[in-house]
Formats: structure tokens, sequence, C-alpha cells
């Protein structure tokens, strides 16, 4: 564990005592990261939690010296915990399970440890942050009491935010197909668990809006070549099936903010007759909303 100040004690003494500091528990909020404009969004998001409870975000995938960063910030404003929230799509994957050891909710490290440990320490080389003594593959240390929420998943709000998506580019809904399109993951198993998330997230968005029909699948960009080619077959055959029925095809990403996967499904869909969502989850406010949620269910 990670040696504590004084004031760090002090803050943690005080916290106890006094109620009204008792409940100023901070957040982590978890985010893979991307271009300027996608982090912006996240940055903004986080700045609209920030109005009700301490948040410090933390990008990348299972990067140490990110998540040991923020942590180390929040507690610096005196907050008497910390929950982590992954602000990713799904919480099974690879990346997720790095995390948990890294946050001391695993006892081993997933086989991807070693991977995702080099690429934070290279992306840290070339941003010029070197430090030959950092270990990358270890959990992180904080004498705070640290919680881990689950991802967004099969979340109401996130139903909530796809059919608002569809119906900004929706025409006639009754003769209207929404197809639901994810990333994905790469082990079949982990992908198994999002299309049944995905599904979930289908019966909810039916809820909202009566659409002809609503699919869902996942396009496995990290996947084998023979995996990705049958992601895109499928994709392919779902457009060309709505367009056979007589209906207007509408794709929907289930992204957390466009950044370049959204122009893979374009690339894929090439030739084919549809309307794509103008952008992923981001920006919406319900998304603080349910960041709040998540930390208050702690």
């Amino acid at each position: 564990m990670r040696t504590h100040t004084l004031a760090h004690v002090a803050a943690l003494i005080g916290a106890l005592l006094v109620p009204a500091i008792a409940q100023a528990q901070g957040i982590l909020l978890l985010a893979h990261g991307g271009r300027e404009d996608w982090n912006r969004e996240v940055l903004e998001l986080a700045s609209k939690v920030d109005e009700e409870r301490p948040v410090e975000v933390a990008f990348g995938m299972a990067n140490k010296r990110a998540i040991q960063d923020a942590v180390n910030r929040l507690a610096e404003r005196e907050v008497t915990g910390i929950v982590a929230i992954p602000l990713f799509v799904s919480s099974h994957s690879s990346v997720i399970r790095a995390t948990e050891y890294l946050l001391g909710k695993r006892d081993d490290p997933p086989p991807q440890m070693e991977a995702f440990a080099r690429m934070s320490a290279r992306r840290a080389e070339a941003d010029g942050g070197t430090d030959p003594d950092f270990d990358w593959t270890t959990p992180i240390e904080t004498f705070l009491p640290v919680e881990l929420t689950g991802a967004l998943d099969s979340h109401a709000t996130v139903a909530e935010i796809l059919i608002a998506r569809a119906l900004e580019v929706s025409e006639t809904p009754a003769d209207e197909v929404v197809v639901l399109v994810a990333h994905g993951p790469s082990s079949e198993e982990d992908n198994d668990l999002w299309l049944q998330h995905m599904s979930v997230l289908v019966e909810r968005m039916r809820d909202f809006a009566s659409f002809s029909r609503i699919d869902h699948l996942t396009v496995r960009d990290d996947a084998p070549a023979d995996v990705q080619a049958k992601a895109t077959q499928e994709l392919r055959s779902v457009v060309e099936r709505g367009a056979q029925e007589g209906k207007s095809v509408l794709i929907v990403p289930l992204l957390l903010s466009y950044g370049g996967i959204e122009k893979g499904i374009r690339e894929r869909m090439e030739g084919l007759d549809y309307r794509m969502a103008s952008q992923g989850l981001l920006p919406d406010d319900r998304l603080a909303t349910w960041v709040l949620a998540q930390a208050g269910a702690r």
C-alpha cells in the first residue's frame, strides 16, 4: 500500500468525524480515450458530475499510470473513498478484467495484462513521461477504499439514448428497421454476453417507439479476419433483408462517441441503402445522471 502523508490521514480522520465530509466519496471515471474531441466529450460529462461529486477521469485501456494519477488526485481532494465507474459499453472485455486487477478487485491478472502494460508504457514514452522504475503490471497503491461498478451494459438509460438517436433520423417508424451495431469483443464468450445485454436494450427500446423491427449485432473489429468477415456478412444481410422487405434501414451504433469505429461500419455497408444516427451515446446529460446513480448505488 502507498505510504500516506499526514495530510491524507488528517483528511480521512476529519471525514470520519464530520458527516458532511464523510459523504464526499469520489468518483473515478474510467474511459477508453481517443482523439481530442472524443476525450473532450468525456471531460465535459465529468465536469457535470463534478458539480455533485468529486470526479477524476482516467483515460486508457487498463492504463495503470492514468488510474493511479486519477486516484491520487481524488485523494488530494480529501475524499473518503472511491467508486470506480467504467464508462464503457460493456463490462465483458479483457480491458475491464485488467482494470479489475489494477484496482485490487481480481486476484490474478488476465492474460492480456502484459499487452496492456506494454501499450501504456509505449504511450507514456511517446508523451515524454518515461519512468524506468514504474511497474505497469501490478495493482495501484492507495489508502482509500475502492469500489467498482459495472459498465453501461443493458441499463435503461442507454436504451433511452439509443431510441432518441434512432428517432432523430426516423421518418416513419412503422416502415423502418433499426439495426443496433456494437464494436464487440474478440472472444466468443464475451461476445455472447455483449449480445445478451444488447438483447435487453432492444426490448427496452421497443417500449419507446413502434419500429417495424429492431435487430442487433457486433462487428468485432479486433477478432481474427474470418470472424470479422462473418460479422460483416451478417451486417450486410440484415440491411439487405430490410430493403427487401420494403423498409428503410436505420443504423444506430452502440458507441460511446464517434471517433473512427463508425467509419468502419460504413465501409462494411458500402453500396447499401441506409441512414445512420448522427452521434453515439455522448454527448447526453442522461449519462451524467447514470454516473451519479451508479455511484449512489454503492
